[in-house]
């Protein structure tokens, strides 16, 4: 099956399960920019958009993703969190490594935000998701960053990227607000 390590790492990032993906418009401008990479809308279903660098257009070999997930159903900070929880636990019943979680408490400006890092170790490759759980404009979304590295010694080379790069991919992804046209690209 095509794209099928692709859907299952999908699965596991999505609130209610994975779908068949289609193909997104070409677009030859990118969508925005994080960490100064520029990335480009790659696929979408329903409310799951990914998005890649140029030159990354390849969903069965890719290095850098971000994936945009809006929750419709989420409409406050308690179902919020009940999405994070609902996705830390599809990491951990496939397979995944939990290295992080955290919540950033509400304030009166601010709803509370969730963080989740893990780890999925495969035979022929590793990859880091780092998840951020926030609210924009009255709905749920999560945001993940994810990093792939390929061959037999895919692990032990992603610990040493998650120890030289993994804080400051956190902090970035904390920080970053993505422009409002990456959460309703259609």
């Amino acid at each position: 099956m095509r794209f099928a390590v692709h859907r299952f790492l999908v699965f596991v990032c999505a609130f209610s399960g994975a779908t068949m993906l289609a193909p997104a418009e070409n677009r030859s401008t990118a969508a925005f920019t994080f960490r100064e990479v520029k990335y480009f809308h790659r696929w979408l279903q329903d409310e799951q958009h990914e998005f890649t660098p140029a030159k990354q257009e390849d969903l069965e070999h890719w290095s850098d993703m971000i994936t945009i997930n809006g929750y419709p159903g989420v409409k406050e900070g308690e179902a919020l969190a009940e999405a994070a929880n609902t996705v830390l636990g599809n990491y951990q019943n496939h397979g995944g490594k939990i290295l992080n979680t955290r919540s950033v408490p509400r304030t009166k400006e601010q709803p509370a935000e969730h963080f989740i890092s893990v780890l999925f170790s495969r035979p022929d490759f590793a990859e880091a998701a780092f998840a951020r759980f926030k609210l924009v404009d009255g709905k749920g979304h999560s945001f993940v960053y994810s990093h792939r590295i390929y061959g037999k010694n895919a692990t032990q080379e992603m610990n040493g990227w998650l120890a030289k790069t993994g804080t400051d991919i956190e902090n970035a992804l904390m920080k970053w607000d993505a422009p409002a046209e990456a959460t309703s690209v259609r």
